[in-house]
């Protein structure tokens, strides 16, 4: 079945929030059998994990990693029996990055790129299953522009080809261009509906700030979800909604359901450890971030569990988590992958705050997207550079400049480069704005939003400019 046909446009609330509606039964066609010794009826044969892994990476959705082993496995011996199939070489490349994103194992990107590559050596014109495969190899390595010149090039040989729409959406989001990213997203709702479109269009809405209706599709999406793995990845992302808000029973909810659905949701685990540890369940919180760095090498978690364990005063533990840190990073680098990010992150407030002004300005140089203009602000600013570093900031937190997203750090870091500049009643805002998102956003900043709160004081009489009296 071709991708590139146009299926029903999703139905509309008056507010422009997408409406799921998705039917929960099963039509059966044909004469009924009963088996005679039973009395049931028969029913057809559960699809194959390998069937199934297909089906999730062929629309762009989470697959189950078994599900995902029996497909590469299967592919793996297809293309050795037939080099010429560039269909299932761009089908195994696409499953490695899968499986890449998953893991959090750099070592899959060369695999699938190589496969990719093959794919269109063998079949170069309108193969846009391996250009497909290369725009979501060059997101998950976050090399953005590299996205989206092959998410382009795709759509320049299918327009109608549904799948090519969410890496554009992922691409442009990631490069800032949040215009062409809410036109990206009209144009896969125009010609598609469902679980993963409403999955995509939550993305969107929540990077402009719209949490009700990011809230709503996510939810829309995970009632529809039939793979328990892609169920358990909208209730994932519903956890991390949850938990920007502040609302940490809610989160932590969603995160033991995504776990329970799929063990080896590690996204779901680390948010387990980052609610726990707000609910002052520690012993917990450090079970569960101990697993999701174990099981899922990815840096970020490094950080956070560090971070944990500097906030607990265990120094020692902590300075092996940041260790890590710059080995994963290392690690991904050498699989073509770009952890600039985290680690600028992580120097800028632990390391060389000037080599991370170096990292991150190279890295908005490249991709100059919303997250990257929140770190750099915050590394020139750890750096004593606070009037550059409020531009950034700017950008970070303003939605007129793109940042629509509501965040908790990127108003803390605001807050405390507007204190840095002495302009205080700016930085009292942003520091409560970030404790109002989330009180618990961080286990060591929210301890100093509240005590340069409290250095701050409420506002002065004084402060307030005067005014001149009417004749």
């Amino acid at each position: 079945m071709e991708n590139d046909e146009e299926a029903p446009a999703p139905v509309r609330r008056a507010g422009g929030l997408l409406i799921a509606s998705v039917a929960g039964c099963a039509v059966l066609g044909g004469v009924l059998m009963l088996l005679p010794s039973e009395g049931t009826q028969n029913r057809a044969p559960a699809p194959a994990p390998g069937a199934r892994a297909h089906a999730a990476v062929a629309a762009g959705v989470p697959a189950a990693l078994p599900d995902l082993a029996a497909l590469i496995g299967e592919r793996e011996a297809r293309v050795r029996a037939h080099p010429e199939d560039a269909q299932s070489w761009a089908v195994l490349g696409t499953a490695y990055v899968e499986r890449g994103r998953r893991t959090a194992d750099p070592a899959s990107y060369p695999r699938a790129e190589a496969a990719l590559r093959t794919s269109l050596k063998v079949r170069g014109k309108g193969n846009a299953e391996a250009l497909d495969g290369l725009a979501a190899l060059a997101n998950a390595r976050r090399d953005f522009r590299a996205a989206k010149a092959w998410a382009e090039a795709a759509r320049a040989a299918r327009p109608r080809r549904w799948t090519t729409y969410p890496l554009l959406i992922d691409a442009y989001t990631g490069l800032g261009d949040q215009q062409a990213a809410r036109g990206a997203l009209d144009r896969l709702m125009k010609l598609r509906s469902g679980p993963d479109v409403l999955a995509r269009a939550a993305a969107v809405y929540w990077d402009q700030g719209r949490r009700e209706d990011a809230a709503a599709s996510l939810s829309d999406a995970a009632a529809g979800a039939r793979a328990p793995a892609e169920r358990a990845a909208y209730l994932e992302r519903s956890g991390q909604l949850a938990w920007e808000r502040g609302e940490r029973a809610e989160a932590l909810r969603y995160f033991q359901e995504a776990v329970r659905l799929d063990p080896d949701q590690r996204a779901a685990r680390a948010g387990q450890g980052r609610v726990l540890a707000a609910l002052g369940r520690t012993t917990e919180a450090l079970k569960a971030y101990r697993a999701a760095p174990a099981e899922q090498p990815c840096p970020q978690y490094a950080l956070e569990l560090g971070e944990l364990y500097e906030s607990l005063g265990l120094g020692q533990a902590a300075r092996a988590q940041y260790d890590l840190l710059r080995a994963r990073v290392r690690e991904a680098a050498a699989g073509g992958a770009d952890e600039e990010l985290v680690l600028g992150r992580f120097e800028a407030d632990r390391g060389d705050a000037r080599a991370a002004v170096r990292r991150l300005r190279a890295e908005w140089d490249r991709q100059p997207g919303i997250a990257v203009a929140d770190a750099l602000g915050w590394a020139l600013h750890r750096a004593g550079r606070d009037e550059e570093a409020l531009r950034f900031a700017t950008v970070a937190t303003d939605k007129s400049k793109g940042g629509g997203v509501r965040s908790a750090p990127y108003a803390y870091h605001r807050g405390m480069i507007e204190r840095g500049l002495g302009r205080y009643g700016p930085a009292r805002r942003h520091l409560q704005e970030a404790l109002r998102i989330n009180p618990y956003f961080s286990p060591l900043d929210a301890r100093t939003a509240r005590a340069a709160l409290s250095e701050l004081g409420e506002p002065s009489v004084a402060d307030v400019p005067a005014m001149d009296a009417k004749e």
